[in-house]
Formats: structure tokens, sequence, C-alpha cells
């Protein structure tokens, strides 16, 4: 994603800031922002390239902020694979939170018409934490935007936990504020809108999970099927959590009646880079059970001790007797995100949240 940041993005930026300003000294902003620009990493790009921009726009906000308004009408002019969008626009919305901080009310109507081009859901946050009140009655407007992108920016902008983005402090500690903005989007038409609102939720669930399951219970009246799918996805890590609550929420059996009738592991010991494959059946002994079967990897860590993670499987509706068997074969082979270490591990059974078998296996070496 870094290279979508490079030195032929800065000329094209160039290009497009001397288009709507006749006096942007183009060769020196080039030379400033291409400057070590490949040594750097993504957000490292962004903030270089707004430096960049910094020292070479008009240092009067209310000049520059004007300036950076007309650029879509003029992208917009260009043949389509000469129009700027995506990462490439991120600087130029970024750049907004540090030259516009101080004139908020014009730094709202730049983003709003960058927005479509690349999200400001990161410029937006400097101006919440700086200026709430304003802040929150701008995202109100936005929220009821003709504009998806708009609309979709009242809740990305004020996740408490947003990724890459700075967090939210105050909204993390209480998240009130938030939910005019979600419940005005909550049957929005857009799915990129609405996703945006579960992923808001998720987030707010970390720290304030009775929180959002209370909002998920009241939105559940007379909701659509779209509205369903917003609460299961907002409530996709309380599942994973095993919260209690979250799986009647969404219909699921409080408590699971049932048999391990089997589970195996196909080697007691797995190498790194091969898989460890293990199969199981589970018969239910009640009528009408509604289970979310997943499976937690207990993985040694390096200071000896185990944490667990847990992933999916399979959702399914049984009756009583019937029986649900599966085999999963689960990967070591290296991966960016996680180490693994040589030594005990243990891989468990869960249904609707309730671990209902364990089975011990070695990872060596």
């Amino acid at each position: 994603m870094k290279n979508s940041l490079s030195t032929a993005v800065v000329q094209a930026m160039a290009d497009s800031l001397l288009a709507v300003y006749p006096d942007f000294k183009r060769e020196q902003f080039v030379a400033l922002a291409s400057d070590g620009l490949a040594s750097l990493e993504l957000k490292q790009r962004v903030q270089h390239i707004i430096n960049a921009l910094v020292q070479n726009l008009p240092q009067d906000f209310a000049h520059s902020g004007k300036l950076l308004t007309a650029l879509p009408d003029y992208w917009d002019a260009l043949p389509e694979a000469e129009r700027m969008s995506g990462f490439a626009v991120w600087p130029l919305i970024d750049y907004v939170a540090v030259a516009g901080l101080e004139q908020p009310q014009l730094a709202y109507t730049v983003l709003a018409a960058l927005t479509p081009r690349f999200s400001a859901e990161f410029a937006i946050r400097p101006f919440i934490e700086r200026y709430p009140e304003q802040s929150w009655q701008q995202l109100l407007v936005w929220s009821q935007a003709e504009d998806e992108h708009l609309r979709r920016l009242a809740s990305e902008g004020c996740r408490p936990r947003l990724p890459w983005g700075k967090q939210l402090k105050d909204l993390i500690a209480d998240p009130r504020p938030i939910l005019p903005i979600l419940d005005a989007l909550k049957d929005d038409t857009s799915l990129y809108v609405r996703r945006s609102v579960a992923n808001n939720l998720n987030d707010i669930s970390k720290d304030h999970p009775e929180w959002v399951l209370d909002v998920c219970q009241a939105w559940l009246e007379n909701a659509t099927k779209q509205r369903h799918w917003l609460i299961k996805h907002a409530t996709r890590s309380l599942i994973k959590q095993g919260h209690p609550r979250s799986f009647t929420l969404l219909g699921y059996t409080a408590e699971p009646a049932l048999v391990v009738e089997e589970f195996a592991l196909l080697e007691p010991q797995v190498k790194q880079g091969q898989a460890l494959t293990f199969g199981f059946a589970l018969r239910a002994t009640q009528p009408q059970q509604n289970w979310v079967v997943d499976y937690a990897v207990h993985f040694m860590k390096a200071n000896g001790q185990k944490a667990a993670k847990v992933f999916k499987l399979k959702n399914i509706a049984l009756r009583k007797d019937e029986c649900f068997a599966m085999e999963k074969s689960h990967s070591f082979k290296p991966i960016s995100t996680r180490n693994y270490y040589a030594g005990e591990h243990s891989v468990a059974l869960h249904v609707n949240g309730q671990e209902v078998a364990r089975r011990t296996f070695y990872l060596e070496d």
C-alpha cells in the first residue's frame, strides 16, 4: 500500500495543485516531498508529504482551503485514468487537520469536498477532540447528506478505536454522544454506511459490551433484514469472546444441549510450517438447537504462557438427536502477524461461546 504514495503520485499531486494555484512552486514541492520518500512506510509517507504541503501552500488556510476545495472539479474534468483518488488524496485530506485546525468551519467544508475521493475519517478526529460540540453538529448534518461518503464519514470519523487513527479517549470512556449519529444511520440505504455503523458499535463493544447490547436489543424492534445483518456484524467481537447475552440476542440457544461424540486430532505433534488437523462430532440432545460452532487455539507464547485466539467454523440449527460432524485443518505456516513457539498447545471446541471439549498437541520446530 505504501507504493500508492510514490514519486509519480507526488508529481500528479503537484500538477493538480498548480492547476488551481498558478503561483504554486511545483518543482520545489516535488523535490521536498520526494526526498527520502522511498525509505518510508505508508503513514510516514503521508506525514512527509503533508510537511511538504505546509511549506508550499499558502500559510493562510482561508486561501489554501479554498484551493483544496477546487481540486475535485479539476479532477473531474480530467480523463478518468488521470483523476486522483484513494491513497493519493490522503495527504491532501490530512493536511486539513494540520493547517486548518484553527478554522474548523472552513475545514469541514474542505473535508466534505474531498472525502468522496478518500475518506476524511482520520482528518476529522482532531476537530472532534478540540471542538466536540461543533463537530457533533457537523456530523449530524453529514448523517443526513445525499452523498453516502459524507454519511459514512459521520459514523467512521467518530469510531473510538478506528484502526490507523488516533483513539478518541473521551468517547472510549463515554460513547453516548455517538448514539444519535448511529441511530440516524442504522437503516441507511448504503451497505457502505451500514457497515461503518456496525464497525463503530464493534469498537465500542470492546469497552462497553452491555451498552452495545442494549442498543442492539432496542434496534431489534421492527428490524429489517438489513438491520439484523448490522446487529450481527456489530456484535461479532462479543460472539468471538463468548459473551452469553450476545448469543441470545442473535437467536442462538442460551444453554446449548449437546453431547461431544468425537473430538480427535489426526496427529498429536505438528511441525512448524505444517497443519493441525482435527475432527469432531456434536449431537443435539434437545429440540431446536441454534449453535455458533468455533474453535480456539491456545498458543504458546515466548514467555511460556498461553493465549487463546478464536476462529470461526459454522453457524448451524439442529433438531434433537441430529449430529453435526466436521474436519478442519489449522495451518502453522509462518505469517507476518504471528510468531509460533515450540511446546504444548491446545485446541478447544466452542459452542455458543462455551468450551465443550479440548485436546492437547505439541508444536515442534
